[in-house]
């Protein structure tokens, strides 16, 4: 977080009206990455099969595409990962924020059709509406990755969904409307990678559209943004001072720098705790909805158990009656 910057290039991107920034995030080994580079057409962010996950800092990438349009791309490391830990989310949060100080056009989160649907990935997009509240599902499109797999198996995402798609699931994709897409990021069909990426490219405009053309920004996004227009305003007045030698320019850019980052540093700390006090509580409502669901559980046996008591003694009754009908047949045969 430290050492964070203004470049030219924010300042470039912050003017132009056609930059659509979009953010992906998902639990690692969902595909973030390759998906990543099939949306930029090139290899620009580290993708690899790994159980520990490539990506270990957000990160931004940009392209221009074939009409002209700019598109920023921000991977994120696993902040689905619980293990990751409140500080590192919150850092990676801010960080995130701080490369999309102009908001975000769509957020991406990314499952992969290899793995099953965790609770951990349930209670991570909670945190993410608790963090910048609930209409971030406006800006949600869920991206299905392994759709190689589907295909092997002669499956369509339709297939999948009506077959694996577990509660949780259903509701994430009704609170996004159902925008959701399958993406082959292993496929060398050309066609194919243009096809996925104009379908979702299609849907960051429907959202952006239903959002009224406006970017998914709060007040961090809002306070990062100004810290940044004046710490480039005053690094600018810096170097047009009269009467200071360069040493005494560069002492005056440094406490500026320092500034910003003070700032960073006491944001980070705000959604450190805020992540943290989320966390417990999704922790404390899982457990408590873990104890309900056991209660349930337990209940539906014990009354299972007196079912199968019950219809075990109506079967004693039934043998009972039969052997005295039995012996009563026997009985009157006997005095014939």
């Amino acid at each position: 977080m430290g050492g964070s910057s203004i470049d030219d290039d924010w300042e470039l991107a912050s003017t132009t009206n056609e930059t659509k920034t979009v953010v992906l995030v998902g639990r690692t080994g969902n595909g973030k990455s390759a998906t990543g580079n099939s949306i930029l057409g090139k290899k620009a962010f580290s993708s690899r099969l790994s159980s520990s996950g490539v990506t270990s800092t957000c990160e931004l990438q940009r392209t221009v595409l074939s009409d002209g349009q700019h598109v920023n791309v921000i991977d994120t490391p696993g902040l689905f990962d619980f293990s990751a830990g409140s500080e590192f989310v919150g850092k990676e949060i801010v960080k995130c924020i701080d490369m999309a100080k102009d908001g975000i056009h769509a957020v991406l989160v990314v499952f992969s059709v290899r793995t099953r649907f965790t609770q951990e990935e349930e209670a991570a997009l909670r945190s993410l509406q608790t963090l910048f509240g609930d209409k971030i599902v406006n800006y949600m499109i869920v991206v299905f990755t392994g759709g190689d797999a589907l295909e092997d198996d002669e499956e369509t995402l339709d297939d999948y969904l009506g077959r694996e798609c577990p509660e949780p699931l259903q509701e994430i994709l009704a609170l996004c409307d159902n925008r959701r897409v399958l993406f082959d990021n292993k496929t060398k069909d050309g066609k194919k990678k243009f096809e996925q990426v104009q379908q979702l490219l299609s849907l960051v405009d429907t959202v952006i559209s239903q959002n009224g053309g406006r970017p998914y920004m709060d007040e961090l996004f809002t306070e990062l943004k100004e810290g940044a227009i004046k710490l480039s305003e005053q690094q600018k007045a810096a170097d047009s001072l009269k009467g200071y030698s360069k040493g005494e320019i560069m002492e005056f850019r440094k406490q500026m720098q320092q500034t910003y980052n003070d700032q960073l540093k006491r944001i980070t700390e705000m959604v450190e705790s805020k992540l943290k006090e989320a966390t417990t509580r999704l922790e404390q409502q899982l457990a408590e909805e873990q104890t309900a669901r056991l209660k349930a559980e337990e209940k539906a046996k014990l009354a299972q158990l007196k079912s199968d008591d019950e219809i075990r003694k109506l079967r004693e009754h039934l043998e009972m009656a039969h052997e005295e009908l039995r012996k009563r047949g026997e009985n009157r045969c006997a005095i014939l």
